[in-house]
Parts: C-alpha cells; sequence; structure tokens
C-alpha cells in the first residue's frame, strides 16, 4: 500500500514508520523538517506543514491511506488549540485530495471508566495532560460528524509505554480496557504501531473509535 504519516518523527509516528515499512508498504512522510529522517528504500519524504489543509492535501494525494499520530507536543502552552487546529487540516487536506481512508492517533482520555464517565473527567486525571486530552476527545467528536471518509480514531491506553514489540494485542471500543489487579492497562509503543498497520491493511474498524492493550 501507498501511506502517508504525519508525525514521523514523533514517540508514536517513528515506531509506525517502522513498522509500515517493515511490512513493504511504501512510505510518504509529511514533515517540517525533512533532514530529520534518514533515507530509506521504501520512503519518500515532503516538506509540508500539516498546519496548512491545502499543504495537506498535496502531498497525500494518490495515497491509499493517511496515518496520523499528530500531536503539538505536551508542553506546547496552547496545545488544546493546536491539536485541533492541526486534526482538522488534515481532514480537509485528506478530503481535497479525495482519499477516504484516515487513521488518526488520540489519547485514552474519552474511553469511558463508568457509564457516562469518561478518564479525563475524573478527579485523579494528570492535570498536565487534560487539554491535549480533552482536545482529543473534541477531534474525535467532530470526526464522529464526518460521512464522507472512513476515518478511524485509536485511543492507546493509559500505560503507553517504550517496550518490545510482541505482536500481541487486545482488542476493545469506547470502554477502557481492564488492566491486571490494581495496575491499568498498558501497551508498548511497537505495539501499539502493529495495531496501527494491522488496522490499515484489514479495515477492520470504519468511522469507529477503537481502543488496544496488551
Amino acid at each position: 500500500m501507498k501511506v502517508a504519516l504525519i508525525g514521523a518523527t514523533g514517540f508514536v509516528g517513528a515506531p509506525v514508520l517502522a513498522e509500515l515499512l517493515s511490512r513493504g508498504h511504501v512510505v510518504t512522510v509529511l514533515a517540517r523538517n525533512p533532514g530529520k529522517l534518514t533515507p530509506q528504500p521504501g520512503l519518500t519524504v515532503i516538506a509540508a506543514d500539516a498546519l496548512d489543509a491545502a499543504q495537506v492535501a498535496a502531498a497525500v494525494a494518490g495515497h491509499d491511506a493517511v496515518v496520523s499520530p499528530y500531536n503539538p507536543g505536551w508542553t506546547e502552552p496552547r496545545i488544546y488549540d493546536q491539536f485541533l487546529q492541526g486534526t482538522r487540516a488534515i481532514v480537509e487536506g485528506v478530503k481535497q485530495a479525495g482519499l477516504k481512508r484516515l487513521l488518526v492517533v488520540g489519547g485514552a482520555g474519552s474511553l469511558f471508566v463508568a457509564p457516562g464517565l469518561q478518564l479525563v473527567d475524573t478527579p485523579p486525571f494528570p492535570a498536565e495532560y487534560k487539554q491535549g486530552a480533552l482536545a482529543a476527545r473534541e477531534a474525535l467528536n467532530q470526526l464522529k460528524g464526518e460521512t464522507s471518509l472512513d476515518w478511524v480514531f485509536l485511543s492507546p491506553p493509559i500505560g503507553l509505554a517504550p517496550g518490545a514489540r510482541t505482536g500481541q494485542y487486545r482488542l476493545g471500543l469506547d470502554d477502557l480496557l481492564p488492566g491486571v489487579g490494581e495496575a491499568p492497562a498498558g501497551i508498548s509503543v511497537a505495539d501499539l504501531a502493529v495495531a496501527i498497520v494491522d488496522e490499515i491493511e484489514t479495515r477492520r474498524h470504519v468511522q469507529q473509535r477503537f481502543t488496544v492493550a496488551n
């Protein structure tokens, strides 16, 4: 497949790039700073700003799918506004390019921990991640109104961390997957990348949010 990837140098994007290339997919990376990426077979890097829908459209045209783990950074003081601005530009760019398949990586905050209660609205939710989580929730709500795209939104579990690639994971939809004992469910970022590429290949979820955990 020809896959366009946004945010390929980030915590999630880098392992997604490695997973895509390892499976023989042809990848175009949209990057503000193309020099950060090492040339590899199967990889094309295009200078493009994810906040500009026209640049996104030009870069992703002709691809089979777009993967966006876009995040302006947890330390960005305007993370709420920039997260939504970037997500809107990416969605609009994908539509302008005439593509259908878009996978957006959000956060765990919008997963339900009880009927009518999402994780981000619970008292223990960390303040330093709250604005980003609220933005990701709003991005999901906006995607739910997109009927012209075969979008899919992936919420990782609470415990997303570096770790080995096992290739194994559990699937869920809108509810936070249970962990073992008192510990929350988690997944290595390498296995999250496996789940992302599996979804691109199999199209198991269409116009749905789903979650994964080991």
